[in-house]
């Protein structure tokens, strides 16, 4: 995996050009199987994802490998390293849908390695869709996840000592991605110095060689938030929504905006009445931005979406998104989105 990761870095920008700023569009027997992820980030994700559906695994599993290896990344956004709320306490969430529309999701769930797989669990072993806070770790704890010792990144560490100082809560958009680099096409992941990427929410969305699709959604939410917040990510509906008749779609950004939409949903359902994936990401962002156009100009929101046939789309409020396409055509390639508003 650590070479496939170092030859990524090393192809990124000769790979890129050549369909910047595009959408891939299926091939002739389409573009099946097919995983797409969140971010520069997404190229972890997609890493465990690909060899399930490189092998005809299902995407269901697919996703929740990638799920699992991007909270084991050491990350400032995602698992037990991440940004704290702004008590101090690492709280994740997490959601994942099949193409049966059987879906899972936890929230508000602390010292959980692996909250993707604890909404699975959800999914398949509860009758209920969402499990929250101190029921949600106790389940976990009863399909043997262990507890484990909070420990933040050191430059979640050190962002949070920081934050201290003024106590001040503003979201600010694209911190996941590099200012020196903001704007100017092909885009290489940026590692911090602690070797982790910097990123929000991850989101994966995958079609497999049987035609179905799954997704899921890990956070560890938006930094130094109020305690007990809960953004769009593990619910199904807002940050994820699966529909294997029409599409697969993620949200990454300002939860709240994706919430106030049910963005995924909507995305869906777009694909679903003949919009393409790109169609359908654009619509629902412009439906955030006519919602207040003049708050869009201080937040992002972004999607990404599959159609059934093997189409993807992905469209932002605002530069500085991207995204990681990996299929038989396509080895894990980062991708800049169009968006909204330019620079």
């Amino acid at each position: 995996m650590r070479d496939t990761r170092r030859r990524f870095l090393q192809n990124t920008i000769l790979a890129v050009p050549a369909i910047k700023f595009g959408i891939m569009k299926r091939s002739k027997e389409g573009s099946r199987p097919l995983v797409m992820s969140t971010w520069d980030s997404g190229v972890i994700a997609n890493e465990g994802a690909w060899p399930v559906l490189s092998t005809q695994g299902r995407a269901l599993d697919a996703v929740e490998q990638a799920g699992i290896a991007i909270e084991n990344h050491i990350s400032c956004c995602v698992g037990l390293g991440g940004n704290p709320d702004r008590d101090g306490y690492v709280t994740l969430d997490s959601c994942i849908m099949d193409e049966k529309a059987n879906c899972g999701s936890v929230a508000f769930l602390e010292r959980i390695k692996h909250p993707v797989s604890v909404a699975r669990k959800v999914m398949e072993k509860t009758p209920h869709v969402m499990l929250v806070g101190q029921g949600a770790q106790q389940f976990a704890v009863q399909q043997g996840f262990h507890l484990e010792e909070q420990k933040l990144s050191p430059e979640a560490a050190k962002a949070y000592k920081d934050w201290l100082k003024n106590s001040e809560y503003k979201p600010v958009k694209n911190i996941e991605r590099t200012q020196t680099n903001k704007g100017k096409g092909p885009f290489v992941p940026n590692r911090l110095q602690d070797g982790s990427f910097n990123h929000d929410t991850m989101g994966t969305i995958a079609l497999d060689s049987r035609g179905d699709l799954s997704g899921m959604c890990t956070t560890s939410g938006m930094a130094f938030k109020m305690r007990g917040r809960v953004g769009d990510s593990p619910l199904i509906g807002a940050g994820l929504f699966v529909d294997n008749e029409a599409g697969a779609a993620v949200a990454t950004g300002q939860g709240e905006e994706i919430i106030r939409i049910s963005g995924c949903h909507l995305v869906v359902e777009l694909m679903r009445n003949g919009a393409s994936p790109q169609e359908a990401c654009e619509k629902a962002i412009e439906r955030i931005i006519k919602r207040d156009p003049v708050r869009a100009k201080d937040f992002q929101a972004c999607f990404i979406a599959i159609s059934r046939g093997g189409d993807t789309g992905a469209f932002a409020v605002h530069p500085g998104f991207n995204f990681a396409i990996w299929n038989s055509e396509i080895e894990n390639t980062v991708f800049d989105s169009k968006s909204y508003f330019s620079d």
